[in-house]
């Protein structure tokens, strides 16, 4: 599973689509695009709805609404993950397919942006069930993805086993072997050396990066996580282990508060399969006040939305780095910012996931596969890039972190179908 893996807490949505334009806007305008390169980014080009008829266990039909967003292929075929979750809409899968155009643009990926998303609820399914209805969702889409048309990755709820049951199904209709339709996979099946922790491996990257700006010591520091799924379980144990103290986690239940640091490794050995731990624990507090607990850094890896004009001014942390999609709104963005808090955007953070894919995709086309040590050193030096990059656009503009990533992310696209003639 990816990040966001405590999506299943009940939230007033805003609407994410709506402020993702709203951004998108601003960066073209900053660069100086005409009106109309704005109307061609503010939608996917596609965006295909299916039904979906899967045999449950006993013995009734139930019909399943998926989607699949694809941005802009202007650059390249469109990549981005796929999740299975009750609150799936059409509008945050096309939002989150510009998120996936805006991060392959940061990290200088040959990619649009692609989502895709199951309503559903795997928490409530059969292993067979949830086979069923991977394989149905491949054919579904089949005639629009591929290895040179739409990569899927896993996302909320979906994991490498779905990834694999997705390539099999795959394979079976065009007739050969294609590991690079899809990425998330088993090792034995082309995955990549560092998938799985891609996403916090980029996050804790650009927490290093941003603690030297800061000129704070990551030794000792304070870490305050938000979630306990993937990312925020890798991302906990990757700052414990570098010496930071993370006095504070959340899932979706509550969370977990201790000044002199919790026990990290013990909670990763009792963490469920969802990233649920809170629950055998008797003295929690809730997510609201884990958000405005007195720490040096704030990460926000759950669902969107957690910090928002109601709340940004009661955050105590120096640096806020988003691992999650969209947790920060617009509004907490600006108060951040008048504040002097470093606000690391998702769209930079959480680009680990779709870089490692794309190595994914590389080692698929060619058939060489690389270490672990290669994939980590690679990862490093494109994260590290994009991070400073970001950090000299924002000062030289005088513009916030996010509106920096979105110019950086928005621009290669543009120029791409700028010179295709689309505009």
């Amino acid at each position: 599973m990816k990040e966001m893996d405590d999506y299943d807490k009940q939230i007033d949505q805003l609407d994410v689509l709506g402020s993702t334009q709203t951004v998108i806007k601003q960066a073209l305008t900053k660069l100086g695009y005409p009106n109309e390169m704005y109307e061609l980014l503010r939608e996917p080009l596609r965006m295909l709805t299916v039904r979906i008829p899967i045999r449950m266990d006993d013995g009734s039909t139930k019909i399943f609404t998926g989607y699949r967003a694809q941005h802009n292929d202007s650059v390249g075929p469109t990549k981005g993950g796929v999740r299975f979750h009750p609150d799936v809409t059409e509008r945050e899968v096309k939002a989150l397919s510009i998120w996936m155009s805006l991060k392959a643009g940061i990290v200088d990926l040959p990619y649009g942006g692609g989502k895709g998303g199951i309503v559903c609820d795997p928490r409530e399914m059969s292993f067979r069930e949830l086979e069923r209805l991977s394989r149905g969702y491949v054919r579904a889409i089949s005639q629009i993805v591929g290895p040179t048309k739409d990569i899927p990755a896993p996302d909320v709820f979906t994991n490498s086993q779905i990834m694999a049951w997705m390539l099999d199904e795959y394979s079976k209709i065009r007739e050969f072997d294609s590991p690079g339709f899809i990425t998330g996979k088993p090792l034995v099946l082309g995955g990549s050396h560092g998938r799985e922790s891609a996403t916090a491996k980029g996050v804790t990257i650009c927490i290093n990066e941003a603690a030297k700006k800061t000129g704070l010591d990551l030794v000792d520091a304070r870490v305050v996580i938000q979630g306990f799924g993937n990312a925020g379980s890798f991302l906990a144990k990757f700052l414990h282990d570098a010496g930071a103290k993370v006095v504070g986690i959340g899932d979706a239940y509550g969370a977990l508060y201790e000044p002199d640091g919790l026990d990290i490794d013990y909670l990763l050995d009792r963490r469920d399969s969802f990233g649920t731990v809170t629950k055998l624990f008797k003295n929690t507090i809730t997510n609201e006040e884990l958000l405005e607990l007195e720490c040096d850094i704030l990460v926000p890896a759950a669902i969107e939305n957690q910090i928002t004009k109601d709340n940004a001014a009661n955050i105590q942390a120096s640096i806020v780095v988003e691992a999650a999609n969209g947790p920060t709104t617009m509004e907490a963005t600006e108060i951040l910012s008048e504040r002097g808090i470093l606000l690391v955007p998702d769209v930079l953070a959480s680009s680990g996931g779709v870089t490692v894919s794309y190595f994914e995709w590389v080692q698929n086309n060619q058939g060489y596969y690389w270490t672990d040590e290669e994939v980590e050193g690679k990862l490093e030096i494109v994260m590290r890039n994009s991070f400073n990059n970001i950090y000299q656009l924002a000062k030289t503009r005088k513009v916030n972190m996010r509106l920096a990533s979105y110019m950086i992310g928005v621009r290669k696209m543009a120029e791409a179908s700028r010179f295709r003639g689309w505009v």
